[in-house]
């Protein structure tokens, strides 16, 4: 790994590829490019892991993201097939290009393909959410954290937890608490969050239905785990919103599976700020997201993970995430059984100004 040093040109490229990304990349991005110094100067490649319009470049558009400078348009495919798709086009614009340091975000395929291209171009990686873990090794997604993380230069993490967890794998230089960027991201939108028109669209009332969003690969990728989740829903007597991704979409067509409970509305995958203000008014959120476990959190909103581990353990510890897996009678218990009274809800993820420190330690290192 090549030894971070003082230089004068800093040339920054930030890899993103998944909508997580792009939420995260918005708040990073936006500092450096409001620098009026320009001490950094950023590229922007996007692999294409999402490229459904609703989930990329409509994105892009609301978060004011600058257009990718290289649009690599891999698209969907097998882990491996994906990954190495992604890691022959990242080092043939990586070689073309003058890099300090190289930025992925998350725990995506987009991120690790990113961080293999630059390190064995000898480019140092920063990695914005270092240091969760799930210890679940069978997760495609911890897989390609524990990767990136160990071949990092700079790891900035969002929470005390994700240092120790670093610090227990013999990771201790270039580590950093930096605070959450997703934080960041909620604090800048939340006027617009107050004035999305989304509830009022589906004829919602605050806190009167359940927000739905899967699409994790062991969930959804295998119809047992995903028909489970659906006939629980099917037993459900508040109105429940199911924003589709792809990929659940076209398993439940494949399937044939039609819902009978007329409570249950399927809707199209929605932009952010209409995201946010769906889960800020829900009663509670299901999901097999990371990011959204966090979101309802923030919002002080209950969460149901549909998952048997999450790297948002504090979420857990305090009382308002419950892990549940996809066993029918634990999701619907939970839900009869749903109160956030009298808990206290501990600031986890630092003071909103996640992406200045970042940008700040970006600036002093490279």
């Amino acid at each position: 790994m090549r030894i971070l040093t003082i230089s004068k040109s800093k040339n920054l490229i930030s890899i993103v590829g998944t909508r997580p990304q792009f939420i995260k990349a918005a708040v990073v991005s936006k500092l450096i490019r409001e620098d009026f110094n320009q001490d950094l100067k950023e590229k922007i490649i996007h692999t294409g892991q999402h490229y459904d319009k609703n989930m990329s470049a409509n994105f892009f558009k609301e978060l004011q993201i600058p257009k990718p400078d290289y649009n690599l348009g891999i698209g969907s495919g097998e882990h491996g097939y994906q990954t190495g798709r992604m890691l022959i086009e990242i080092e043939k614009k990586l070689s073309k290009e003058r890099t300090d340091v190289v930025l992925v975000y998350g725990d995506t395929n987009s991120t690790l393909a990113g961080a293999l291209g630059a390190v064995k171009l000898h480019i140092p990686v920063a990695h914005i959410e270092a240091g969760l873990r799930s210890f679940n090794k069978k997760m495609p997604e911890e897989i390609n954290r524990v990767l990136t993380d160990h071949i990092s230069s700079l790891l900035f993490c969002p929470t005390k937890t994700a240092v120790e967890n670093l610090k227990k794998e013999g990771i201790t230089k270039g580590v950093y608490q930096s605070g959450d960027v997703m934080w960041d991201s909620l604090i800048h939108y939340k006027d617009k969050i107050k004035n999305s028109k989304i509830l009022l669209k589906l004829n919602l009332k605050l806190k009167k239905y359940y927000l739905v969003t899967i699409h994790r690969a062991n969930t959804v990728d295998n119809w047992e785990n995903l028909k489970n989740i659906l006939d629980s829903l099917e037993r459900v007597n508040q109105q429940v919103i199911f924003p589709l991704h792809p990929r659940t979409k076209k398993m439940i067509k494949n399937n044939h599976y039609s819902i009978s409970n007329s409570k249950i509305n399927f809707i199209k995958p929605v932009g952010y700020i209409d995201a946010l203000a769906l889960q800020k008014n829900a009663l509670a959120v299901l999901t097999d997201s990371g990011g959204v476990q966090k979101e309802a959190y923030f919002f002080k909103v209950p969460c149901i993970t549909l998952r048997e581990e999450t790297e948002w353990i504090e979420t857990v510890k305090s009382g308002w995430n419950a892990i549940v897996g996809i066993d029918k009678e634990k999701i619907n218990k939970t839900l009869n059984n749903l109160s956030r009274k009298n808990i206290s809800h501990p600031n986890f993820y630092g003071d909103g100004k996640a992406g200045e420190r970042i940008t700040q330690i970006l600036k002093k290192v490279i």
